[in-house]
């Protein structure tokens, strides 16, 4: 018992150390893109730090198997390069009971990093995305400042509201300028009153407009009278999206519920993806244990690049199949058959060496 808790404890202590210097990086280099975005009025400032903390989940379950992993390593690399590995197979602790011992604090891992993948990263993205879509906070065409002519990205474009309703996100009295094609060389340009306006998302795609109601539009070029009067009920102009590094696929929102209900080939990868999450987790760990050998002149980050190459390998051939098994290219039952692959990999690092010597001693 004293051991089990000493070395769950040494690599509970390792992933923790490995997993917050990981998500301080990642965390810091996710708030750096997100303040550009936000400095160049593409994305509301009011909403960096909510977007940050619902995106929080959605880091953590990927980085703490990534963690473990390399606590594992670093754990038991020590024990190994300070000799206490030696100590303990003499005392007949061998693979199997170092995979026991493992598998207790990889086993807790698991169970959180599932609650993540299954509960609360879905709610977090259908929050963010929330935010992102509000139209208080869709700052692409800065058209929530009642009373100012503002500009719009590179392409000329202008847009006024006289008065703006905080709650609805409603828009009066709208101005909008913008240019058709290349004004130099078509000379053509458009000017667009309306009584109200708002921004609305199309559900199905995600896309944004901006859709003004009961107004005129007029074209044509400046200094002739062949401009061209139109009256609209509704006239609807697609927005830019909001930043590619802000957004989400839609099926990532869905609660798992849901997802178990459906029989959409992008559901059912997405389900899958969230349980496979959570099931490599021991299956990391037990690599972990067998790369883990090594003794005091090799040190204990020998194996580490190695390591870290062939972890990226099985998330990269997992993230690989989800997007065939999305596409119906690929049947759910090649997820698991790759974890089944890795699973059996470890296990042949952890015990093959040591049969190998007791038949070649026999």
């Amino acid at each position: 018992m004293r051991l089990r808790s000493y070395l769950g404890s040494d690599v509970l202590g390792h992933t923790l150390a490995v997993s917050s210097v990981l998500l301080a990086i990642i965390l810091t280099g996710r708030f750096v893109k997100y303040l550009a975005e936000a400095a160049s009025g593409k994305l509301a400032a009011e909403i960096l730090l909510p977007v940050m903390f619902y995106r929080l989940p959605g880091f953590m379950e990927l980085l703490l198997p990534l963690g473990l992993f390399i606590g594992i390593l670093m754990s038991y690399g020590r024990l190994y390069v300070e000799s206490e590995m030696v100590i303990l197979s003499a005392c007949g602790v061998g693979p199997a009971k170092l995979a026991r011992f493992t598998l207790a604090p990889a086993l807790l891992i698991m169970m959180v990093v599932a609650t993540l993948s299954l509960v609360v990263t879905p709610n977090g993205v259908a929050r963010s995305e929330a935010l992102l879509n509000d139209p208080q906070a869709l700052q692409g065409l800065q058209l929530l400042a009642a009373g100012r002519f503002q500009p719009r990205g590179d392409d000329g474009t202008v847009t006024y509201a006289a008065d703006i309703d905080p709650e609805l996100g409603e828009l009066e009295q709208v101005f909008l300028y913008a240019t058709e094609g290349d004004e130099e060389e078509s000379g053509v340009s458009g000017v667009t009153v309306a009584q109200t306006g708002a921004v609305v998302v199309d559900p199905d795609t995600g896309a944004r407009y901006l859709e003004l109601r009961e107004g005129y539009r007029f074209s044509g070029t400046p200094g002739s009278a062949d401009y061209r009067i139109v009256r609209f009920g509704k006239f609807g102009q697609r927005l830019p999206d909001t930043p590619s590094l802000a957004r989400s696929e839609p099926v990532d929102a869905k609660p798992t519920l849901e997802l178990l209900e459906s029989h959409n080939a992008e559901d059912r990868a997405a389900l899958h993806w969230r349980l496979s999450v959570a099931l490599m987790v021991p299956i990391v760990a037990l690599l972990a244990l067998s790369l883990s050998k090594t003794n005091h002149r090799r040190g204990r980050y020998i194996k580490l690049a190695p390591a870290l190459l062939l972890h990226l390998c099985y998330l990269f051939a997992l993230a690989s199949i989800r997007t065939s098994v999305a596409e119906g290219d690929a049947p759910v039952y090649q997820i698991y058959l790759l974890h089944l692959g890795f699973f059996t990999l470890a296990l042949t690092l952890l015990f093959a060496p040591d049969r190998l010597r007791r038949l070649r001693s026999a």
